[in-house]
């Protein structure tokens, strides 16, 4: 009996641990690409490095950060930039995302062909929806101020791109371009999941059209809401290439978020120690309002995604 329960526990310890084994390979690659390389940068904020310097390198303790708070001017303006960056494209491309979703849910001819067109853009890399943009609003012979002049709206040409009022809305059109689609197929997604009783339910309790979209449309797909925006949060925060593509962050620092700050540090002033100290603060900074955010929708009590 004692030698049966034993094989048995020996028997039932190897199949446990077999999946762990079988994931080792992939849990040790994902340490290698991503644990090294953020622990080196976290390691590289507290530290002198400047790549102009190689012969002087050295731990600084915190100066990198007292160097980043106190003596930054630039700081807080791309702190504002990122903020209305990121509140500018998320905001707008959920809203027209939703919009689009609930105009595909229902069947009609041709629903096929509308979504290809409309999904279109997510096909397309950032780098070349960025010189797509650069040369669309180019002041002197762009498209947009041509069919604008041509419409009678405007009476001169705009500088989109050399104003500093107008810079980050330019980048913020061409990041709603091409963000709108994943709004739009992941919300089609969750509206074409939801059972067409439910619906009846709410018609029988006496729910018009807007109460139905309020207590029962939007009450099934906020779990893919809540996902959905914070994923998209947090790539549009770290949206470089964008920026660096159409406006390079000018005119002087006006559409300079601190992503795109962070890669100016690192690769124009070739001051590493200071981009990491960036990168670190920006990195705490997206934790925290992934915790937040997650508490503040209660999306343990939303349901399944």
């Amino acid at each position: 009996m004692l030698r049966n329960d034993a094989k048995y526990a020996k028997k039932f310890q190897k199949t446990a641990l077999e999946p762990y084994l079988l994931l080792l390979p992939v849990l040790v690659s994902m340490l290698f690409m991503f644990g090294y390389p953020l622990i080196n940068s976290f390691l590289l904020s507290f530290t002198h490095y400047r790549l102009i310097e190689p012969n002087n390198i050295y731990f600084n303790g915190m100066e990198n950060f007292v160097n980043l708070f106190q003596k930054d001017e630039y700081l807080g303006l791309v702190a504002m930039n990122s903020l209305k960056w990121v509140l500018g494209c998320v905001s707008v491309q959920f809203f027209l995302g939703l919009v689009l979703a609930l105009a595909l849910k229902k069947p009609f001819k041709g629903r096929g062909v509308y979504q290809s067109i409309i999904f279109v853009p997510w096909a397309f890399s950032s780098f070349a929806v960025g010189l797509m943009f650069r040369w669309s609003f180019n002041g002197e012979y762009g498209v947009i101020n041509d069919l604008l002049m041509r419409s009678s709206l405007i009476t001169e040409k705009i500088s989109w791109l050399g104003s500093s009022k107008l810079s980050l809305l330019t980048v913020i059109i061409a990041m709603v371009w091409i963000g709108v689609p994943f709004f739009g197929i992941m919300l089609l997604a969750a509206l074409q999941s939801i059972p067409s009783e439910i619906y009846e339910a709410a018609v029988l309790d006496g729910c018009g059209a807007i109460r139905k979209f309020f207590s029962v449309t939007l009450a099934y797909i906020k779990p893919t809401i809540i996902v959905t925006i914070l994923l998209r949060t947090i790539w549009v925060f770290n949206a470089v290439e964008m920026i660096m593509v159409v406006t390079e962050g000018g005119p002087t620092y006006s559409s300079e978020t601190l992503a795109s700050y962070i890669y100016s540090r690192a690769f124009s002033t070739y001051d590493f120690g200071l981009a990491a100290a960036l990168g670190t603060v920006f990195m705490v900074g997206l934790s925290a309002y992934a915790l937040v955010f997650l508490r503040v929708t209660k999306f343990e009590e939303a349901g399944d995604f």
